[in-house]
């Protein structure tokens, strides 16, 4: 399963960014949009990203990235910052969680079809057999608190959050040669450069009339966690995976999101531990082992 020292830390680093984007369901809940804009979070996520890894990037990493690569840099930033953020937020509010969650469960699916496309990536059985399973534990779970709402009052928000998980799977397919080729800094600074450019316009205004004056001391410390925590953090250990392993096996340990965020509310007692959060874990997880495993009989184009 892991062929390397290096894959086995991207593999971690997959499992840290993960805890990372789960445990955020905890921790920023309530953030929204009482106190701040969707629109006004992203500009701040986004702009924070942006002073650090130019930061850190200009006192560590001395690397320059060749001009002919600035274009797919440019994509990159368009389907991995603005297009993946604003469209999720955005169609957050216009469906249910559990709505969002669902369909969210795609991106590996289409992840494995953008590789073969574009990285000629062959599908193999085990990927297959893999991200089914995880899927179905990640399903299991997020429907055991809730059911699905499919009615034209969400269609708007159901398709922003569709363009959205194809718009993240689009971009770890299209990241995948710049991490292999750069440091993963390096590719973030531009990523997050680009990517400020283009939510500014967008963004700019609900950031003007969010009133931080009334904002709660717990909640300055929940958009610290967000900008560091789940956006310079966990895209940089999920970039940096790339380095070593496939965008398919990056995009499954999404499932593990659900999982997470399930087992973080128990252990401080927002909710009750289920059977669910036990089978869902085990199906998770096995998804995973099966999608890592190497050797596998490919299936024809």
């Amino acid at each position: 399963m892991y062929g390397s020292k290096n894959t086995l830390k991207a593999h971690l680093a997959l499992l840290g960014a993960n805890l990372l984007y789960g445990l955020n369901y905890v921790i920023a809940k309530g953030m929204m949009p009482e106190y701040f804009a969707p629109r006004a979070i992203i500009l701040i996520r986004v702009a924070g990203a942006v002073v650090f890894f130019w930061a850190f990037h200009f006192f560590m990493i001395n690397e320059k990235v060749r001009r002919k690569d600035l274009l797919r840099l440019v994509l990159c930033a368009l389907f991995g910052v603005a297009t993946n953020q604003i469209l999720f937020f955005e169609g957050l509010n216009l469906t249910t969680p559990i709505n969002a969650s669902i369909i969210m469960l795609v991106v590996p699916i289409l992840v494995l079809l953008f590789s073969n496309m574009l990285l000629n990536e062959v599908i193999t059985k085990n990927k297959i057999t893999g991200i089914l399973i995880g899927l179905s534990g990640a399903g299991l779970l997020i429907l055991s608190g809730g059911s699905l709402s499919f009615t034209s009052s969400t269609f708007t928000g159901n398709l922003l959050v569709f363009i959205n998980a194809a718009a993240f799977g689009f971009y770890l397919v299209l990241v995948k040669p710049m991490m292999v080729k750069y440091k993963a800094l390096t590719v973030m600074k531009w990523v997050f450069l680009f990517g400020f450019i283009y939510v500014f316009p967008l963004c700019i205004g609900p950031f003007m009339q969010t009133d931080f004056s009334v904002i709660p001391l717990r909640f300055w410390f929940s958009l610290l966690y967000v900008v560091a925590g789940t956006t310079i953090l966990a895209y940089l250990l999920f970039n940096y995976s790339l380095k070593h392993v496939s965008p398919v096996v990056s995009s499954i340990y999404m499932y593990s999101q659900p999982v997470i965020a399930s087992l973080t509310a128990v252990s401080i007692g927002m909710d009750m531990l289920i059977w669910q959060q036990g089978i869902a874990a085990i199906l998770v997880f096995t998804g995973v082992y099966f999608v890592s495993i190497r050797k596998s009989r490919p299936i024809r184009k």
